[in-house]
């Protein structure tokens, strides 16, 4: 038993040895089994030993359960983390384009706008220009025609004044139907003019009108979808949130099933394996014991026999 002490290195056992060996001294004269108190401590260390050998391996088999649930779970956390962590990014980046596009919309819009009022304003220029020069050359052909009119009435006169002015009268009639002709021709270039540039006027804005629409539509949508978006990444961080808490208290179990289960000075199946010699060597005791009882029996039956005879 002290040479078991010795080599597993354990005083419970060297104290055992101790105990056995006064529990020898003292009961030496006990008639009876001198062996009874020493194979009793022996007993009573085996199932100690025994008890502790089935405690340490339930303790073995639950640290391995839980660490492996355990870490089955960290990384379920932490894909679970990493994945809700991509969806963020995703949506997040997503809704900054959005948010650009839009931006970028609202500028084309106010461009549009500001285009839009300018070409307007030229118009109403252009319109009223017109209008003004349209009335002038108007009243002058006006004049021109019946400046005409009675001129020809005058020379169509059955006068001698009129005769000998004849040809002096042609010229002037002539001159003044060229004057008709060029405003004649003015007013109806000037009325051509007009038409073009209301025409003009009218498809741009209906143009711009639809490219408003296209554009003000397309600004509604993507200020809806970024919208969306937004309120997504809020739960799906709140979400993400709840799932870091989870991970935070698996890694805090975590660290408390490596203080009970791995940080050990020894480990298990070093401490397995000096139990389990320990065990066999007192079991290995209790038979010597049992066979040196026996053996102290037959020498006291042999000695009483020989009293008698």
């Amino acid at each position: 038993m002290r040479d078991l002490a010795r080599k597993q290195h354990d005083p419970a056992l060297a104290q055992l040895a101790s105990r056995m060996a006064s529990a020898i001294r003292f009961g030496a004269g006990n008639a009876d089994d001198p062996f009874a108190k020493v194979k009793g401590l022996i007993a009573e260390m085996l199932e100690r030993l025994e008890a502790t050998a089935s405690a340490d391996a339930s303790h073995k088999a639950y640290c391995d359960k839980e660490l492996s649930e355990t870490a089955a779970k960290k990384d379920e956390k932490s894909a679970e983390v990493a994945k809700l962590s991509t969806k963020i990014d995703q949506m997040s980046a997503r809704s900054a384009q959005l948010k650009e596009e839009v931006a970028t919309l609202q500028k084309e819009l106010a461009d549009l706008a500001a285009s839009q009022a300018e070409i307007t304003k030229l118009r109403q220029s252009e319109h009223s220009a017109y209008v003004s020069n349209k009335a002038d050359m108007e009243q002058g052909l006006e004049g021109v025609k019946m400046g005409l009119k009675i001129l020809r009435e005058y020379y169509a006169a059955d006068d001698k004044a009129h005769q000998a002015a004849e040809g002096a009268g042609g010229g002037i009639v002539g001159l003044l139907e060229v004057v008709e002709s060029d405003f004649s021709k003015g007013l109806a270039e000037m009325i051509i003019t007009e038409e073009s540039a209301a025409a003009d006027y009218d498809r741009q804005t209906k143009e711009n009108e639809i490219t408003k629409a296209t554009k003000s539509q397309d600004v509604k949508y993507k200020t809806q979808e970024f919208t969306k978006l937004d309120k997504a990444v809020a739960d799906t961080t709140s979400d993400r949130e709840g799932v870091n808490a989870e991970l935070d208290a698996v890694l805090e179990y975590s660290e408390k099933l490596n203080d009970m289960c791995v940080a050990k000075a020894e480990p298990y199946e070093e401490r397995k394996r000096r139990r389990e010699a320990e065990i066999a060597g007192l079991k290995e005791a209790l038979q010597i014991l049992e066979g040196e009882a026996v053996l102290l029996q037959k020498r006291s039956s042999k000695k009483l026999r020989g009293l008698r005879k």
